[in-house]
């Protein structure tokens, strides 16, 4: 038999006819689904699309799970079902799993279905739908002498769309794909990769006309030109190693979790690009959820953002450190190179100081108690700063922790007024990085780490 090559060569405006097939009975295990069409529907003719609700495929084929008829009983056994179908959770809206079930398709619940069975039931996908799309149109051929293709589909939601749409699961005879890509349109313009989901868009015709109320599980799509080129409706299944949005909610923000932390490199150049101000009081609310001692609040943040206020700032650190460095007894040129690694902090769009303040820090009568309370809060405090250092990385902003404020306790909080009791922790460089860095390649922990 010959046809056109594929739907578009079909002539523009040429009409199809899509035909519900009525009278077919209620199917249960072990019916014979050929015999039930071609006596419904003795009028198939060579080039029709059965277009099949994989619901009474499954039905015939047995893969009905009996169920509880209370209905928080029936609930649970469809969860256990649905994970036991699932190869992985993508995503969970509600009490709706979207997951990725043995066939590869992603769909709400691994296709576990309770509608149109008895309340006692719950109806699993076919086991190959593929196959069975092939047997339904072999035991149409040799029983009315017909070439017919076959499309077997399911309902699935649709992502960035409200709504659901049927689409094929299984097809056998018919082209699931064609592509227009070499084409031309009618203004001359080469079709570059526009691909036709044509077994899809056969499955949402054919529900036109089924509906899912009424007892029409079967349409016939008629006056499509298609030539059988031995696809299948496993075709339509993106792997993903192509798919462009393969990881689900919960894969992608668990990555991103996981991710957020080698994310975090030290970054001493950046753009000049301003930093949005509200970016980075998010990653201070980040910060401060980082444990402190007795339930306490002990960090504060402090965004450097008057110019002059910044350079006397750094010019008072600068001659502190300076003259600290002097009466060390360093060369001028070693004291020069010192101080330029601090340049960074002038130049980075945003300057952020961190500080501790122990005022809910509890008093003990010996040295000993009263020092492990300061390196406890220390602790938090640093458990804070990378916290935030963690947050700006995952918000795409590049950092750099400078401690030398540390060593200027006193300079810092006389050239910003700040009380005697804010305990600096460091200073925090932060802009959009002139190279975006690498994440950290993982590493065993070596010595670092060791089992007692």
């Amino acid at each position: 038999m010959t046809r056109s090559s594929g739907p578009g060569d079909h002539a523009p405006g040429g009409s199809i006819e899509v035909i519900p097939v009525a009278g077919l009975p209620e199917f249960r295990p072990g019916d014979d689904l050929v015999s039930a069409v071609v006596t419904a529907a003795p009028w198939l003719a060579d080039g029709d699309v059965l277009v099949v609700t994989s619901k009474i495929v499954s039905k015939v084929e047995g893969r009905l799970v009996t169920a509880p008829t209370d209905p928080e009983a029936r609930d649970a056994l469809r969860r256990i079902l649905v994970e036991q179908e699932a190869v992985r959770v993508l995503a969970q809206r509600g009490r709706t799993l979207i997951t990725e079930n043995r066939l590869g398709i992603v769909q709400a619940a691994s296709g576990i279905d309770g509608s149109n069975v008895s309340t006692d039931e719950l109806a699993l996908l076919p086991e190959d739908p593929d196959a069975s799309a092939r047997a339904l149109r072999d035991g149409v051929r040799r029983s009315l002498g017909v070439d017919v293709a076959v499309v077997v589909t399911d309902t699935m939601g649709r992502a960035w769309r409200n709504g659901q749409t049927d689409n094929a699961i299984g097809s056998a005879g018919l082209p699931v794909l064609h592509a227009y890509a070499g084409g031309h349109d009618a203004q001359g313009n080469e079709l570059m990769v526009t691909e036709v989901a044509l077994a899809d868009e056969v499955a949402s015709a054919g529900d036109l006309v089924k509906g899912k109320l009424g007892s029409v599980p079967v349409a016939v799509v008629r006056g499509l030109h298609y030539a059988d080129d031995g696809s299948s409706a496993r075709d339509l299944v993106r792997p993903g190693e192509d798919d462009l949005f393969w990881l689900g909610t919960q894969e992608a923000l668990r990555r991103g979790a996981l991710g957020a932390v080698s994310a975090r490199r030290s970054v001493r150049e950046f753009d000049s690009a301003p930093v949005d101000p509200a970016v980075v009081e998010a990653a201070v609310a980040d910060a401060v959820t980082a444990p402190a001692p007795h339930h306490s609040h002990p960090m504060r943040y402090v965004a450097v953002r008057t110019p002059a206020l910044r350079t006397a700032l750094l010019d008072a650190m600068a001659a502190r450190w300076r003259a600290d460095l002097e009466r060390d007894g360093r060369s001028a040129d070693s004291i020069e190179a010192r101080l330029a690694r601090g340049d960074l902090l002038r130049t980075a769009p945003e300057l952020i100081l961190a500080f501790t303040v122990l005022d809910e820090a509890h008093d003990y009568p010996d040295a000993e108690r009263q020092s492990a309370e300061t390196v406890m809060f220390t602790v938090a405090a640093g458990a804070s700063v990378q916290a935030f250092l963690v947050s700006l990385a995952a918000r795409g902003l590049g950092s750099c922790w400078v401690g030398s404020t540390i060593f200027a306790a006193d300079t810092v909080r006389e050239t910003l007024d700040l009380p005697d009791d804010w305990h600096p922790v460091g200073a925090v460089a932060v802009g959009h990085p002139l190279t975006p860095p690498s994440p950290r390649a993982p590493t065993p922990p070596g010595d670092a780490f060791r089992e007692v």
